[in-house]
Parts: C-alpha cells; sequence; structure tokens
C-alpha cells in the first residue's frame, strides 16, 4: 500500500519533504532550546547573566545593602501600596496593558521615584516627551554632561541610545546628551520624580564595570536609605499566567508544527496557481556612479550658495544651542554677538566670515571657489568653539 495514493507522485514527494522537514525541527527546537542568557539575547532582565542582562547590578544592590527584590506581578498590585520610600527600576520594558500607564502614573503620585529607560520607558512615563533617535548610533556614545543636577556629576558615562527626548516643557532636565540629542532626562511628576535613560546600558553586564556607568546608576536611584528598590520584571514577560508554564520546548514543538503546517498549505496549493514574476533587474550604475551623476547634476546647476546656505544654517543651530538659544532666528551680526560674549577667544575674522556666509547663500552666481572658502572659514570657527566649550566643561 502506497502512503497518500491518492495525491500525485510530485505532490506526495513534496508532502513527504514537509513532514520531514516539520519532524526535524521540532526535533531540534526540543533538544536545543534557546538558552536565555545567550549574549543576543537583549532583555536587560535582573535573571540573566548574558552581556545584555542585568544580574550584576541586582545583586551589587544586594551585596551594597540596598532593600531590593524584583517585581513580578502587575505594576498595579505595586502601585497600591507605593510611597514616599518606593523606587521602582522598569528597564526596556515591553508594554502590553494600558493598566502599566495608570500603575506607574498612581506610584509617582503617591511620592516614588521611578527609573525608567528605552523608548517604552520613555512612552511608559507619564507627560514623556520620548522619540526616536534622530542618528543612528552602532557604537556605544560617550554622553556629555548637561544639567547642573548631582546625576550630572556622576562622571563618565557610555550608552548606547535607542531613544531621544523632545524638549516640549521648561520642567524636563537634561543631565546627559548624545551628540546634541538628549539621553538622559528627569523631571518632577505629581508628588514623585522621573529619571529616564535613552538605553539600559549603564545597568547592563557587560557594561556596568566601564568608567562612571555604576556611580551613575547608583546615582539615579538616589538615596539608599530608609528607601524599598523595587526592580521590576513583569514588563519583562515574567508574569505568571496560564500561558507561563506553557513556555519552553513544549510551546516551541507546537510552534514549529504550526509552521510547517503552514507552509505545507502554501506550497501544496500555490506551486502551480500562484502568480509568476520575473526576477528584478540588476541596477544600471552603482552607487559611486549615482554619486558622481548626482555631483555633476548640482555642478551644472550651480548650487553653490545652496551649498553654502546649508553649512551655514548648520552652523547656526550648533552654536545657539551651544549659548541656550536652540531654536532662535538671530542674523550673522546677532550670531556673531551673542558668540563672542560667550566665546571672546573665537577667531577675529568670526563677524567677517558670518556676514559673507549669509551674504553667499542668496548669491546665484557665487564661484565654486569662493563657496568652498566659506564653508571651510564656518568650519574651522565650529571646531574652535566646540573646542572651548568643552574645555570650559571639563573646568566646571
Amino acid at each position: 500500500m502506497t502512503l497518500f495514493a491518492s495525491l500525485d507522485a510530485k505532490d506526495r514527494r513534496l508532502l513527504l519533504i514537509c513532514l520531514a522537514a516539520v519532524i526535524v525541527l521540532a526535533l531540534i527546537t526540543a533538544i536545543f532550546a534557546r538558552n536565555q542568557n545567550h549574549d543576543d539575547n537583549p532583555v536587560p532582565s535582573s535573571y540573566l547573566t548574558g552581556r545584555h542582562g542585568a544580574r550584576a547590578a541586582y545583586e551589587l544592590l544586594q551585596a551594597s545593602g540596598y532593600t531590593v527584590e524584583r517585581w513580578e506581578q502587575p505594576l498595579s498590585d505595586l502601585a497600591a501600596q507605593a510611597n514616599a520610600q518606593t523606587v521602582v527600576i522598569i528597564a526596556e520594558p515591553f508594554l502590553t496593558s494600558t493598566a502599566d500607564f495608570k500603575a506607574v502614573n498612581d506610584i509617582l503620585q503617591r511620592g516614588g521615584r521611578v527609573l525608567v529607560t528605552g523608548l517604552g520607558g520613555g512612552l511608559l512615563a507619564p507627560d514623556g516627551a520620548v522619540r526616536p533617535p534622530t542618528q543612528f548610533e552602532l557604537a556605544a556614545c560617550k554622553l556629555a554632561a548637561e544639567g547642573l543636577d548631582p546625576l550630572a556629576g556622576s562622571g563618565e558615562v557610555w550608552m548606547v541610545p535607542s531613544a531621544s527626548w523632545q524638549l516640549t516643557s521648561p520642567r524636563y532636565r537634561v543631565e546627559y546628551d548624545c551628540g546634541g540629542d538628549p539621553a538622559v532626562v528627569e523631571y518632577d511628576s505629581g508628588a514623585g520624580h522621573v529619571v529616564w535613560w535613552a538605553s539600559s546600558t549603564p545597568l547592563e553586564n557587560g557594561s556596568i564595570g566601564r568608567a562612571g556607568n555604576l556611580a551613575f546608576f547608583l546615582n539615579a536611584l538616589g538615596s539608599r536609605e530608609s528607601h524599598r528598590f523595587y526592580w521590576d520584571e513583569s514588563l519583562h514577560g515574567e508574569v505568571r499566567s496560564e500561558w507561563f508554564y506553557a513556555k519552553g520546548p513544549a510551546l516551541n514543538l507546537l510552534m514549529a508544527g504550526l509552521c510547517g503546517l503552514a507552509l505545507l498549505i502554501i506550497f501544496s496549493f500555490s506551486r502551480r496557481s500562484g502568480p509568476v514574476r520575473n526576477l528584478p533587474l540588476p541596477p544600471r550604475a552603482t552607487p559611486v556612479e549615482f554619486i558622481e551623476a548626482l555631483g555633476s547634476l548640482y555642478a551644472k546647476a550651480g548650487a553653490s550658495a545652496t551649498a553654502v546656505r546649508l553649512a551655514y544654517d548648520r552652523f547656526r543651530n550648533q552654536m545657539t544651542e551651544l549659548c541656550g538659544l536652540r531654536g532662535a532666528q538671530m542674523s550673522a551680526a546677532e550670531l556673531g554677538a551673542a558668540l563672542r560674549r560667550r566665546f571672546p577667544q573665537a577667531g577675529e575674522e568670526l563677524e567677517a566670515d558670518l556676514a559673507a556666509s549669509e551674504e553667499a547663500g542668496h548669491n546665484d552666481a557665487l564661484r565654486p571657489q569662493r563657496a568652498l572658502a566659506l564653508v571651510q572659514a564656518l568650519s574651522r570657527h565650529c571646531e574652535k568653539i566646540q573646542a572651548a566649550a568643552r574645555s570650559r566643561r571639563t573646568q566646571v
């Protein structure tokens, strides 16, 4: 007797191959269940010992005399017993319920302190103004201290920001930034206090010992005396529910079987009747050729004035931020006066170069050599002023 004799020979062979693949995948999943302590697990859980885990930080708090415990129940239960001595750590939460937003707000209304990290943490904070990062980071960023609060005096801090913050209210105090983007913000909410980090890097196992990350973490928690600390794990998927006990190889086996069944259905019914599409044609030009073509297009268009205008606008935005006048629309004369008051050691040609750049941005007949000279002059002034600003921060 032939197995699946009613099927066509090709369909029977395809079915048997899919069934064999499902069985092999199920066996591999059951034997090699995922180890959550691998370094590729990005969750900063206090249970994990991988590079991105936070077990070292949790055990350090215990060894240092902090009254700390993991919280695995719904946050609403913690909010019901919170008071002014409550400090909650919510690192990179997975937002699944609107009740969590109310719970965090209730904790702050009762005078608690909440440390939240990442994009999800910023969304969870009441009146949060979190947003995706404006620049893509591949490596750790050395944060620049900006604030006057004790947290900004934690020393050298390294972080890989995964979010940014919009300064839409004067009550937001930026303590550190990364390349001009706020990376550490704190503010009062109700009777409590919120501390937000752009990511949980400083408290992770692989980073907590770097530079001043440990001191920064402890300063973010506030005073140890008379306070009780809760490390939230309920928003890391650790809540004990009916589905919690289905985790592990059994659930992985079920998911693998369902995926295999879905693939079997797709291949069985779409092998002959599915749409036929031609392969995409290779691109006609390489990226370098595209850049050269774009450059020649701008050269033919005579866009020298546009280049100077863009460089001048970028210089003005950076300098107004250094002078505490972010967003101010200033003329070249006003900008030069503001910079001269704050940085008297700026170059003697500063005012003249600013005036020339402002005028050149509206000159359609500007020669490329003159445009290049002005852009280079603006770059030199920017580097010199930023170096002076960094030296002033170091002295403070």
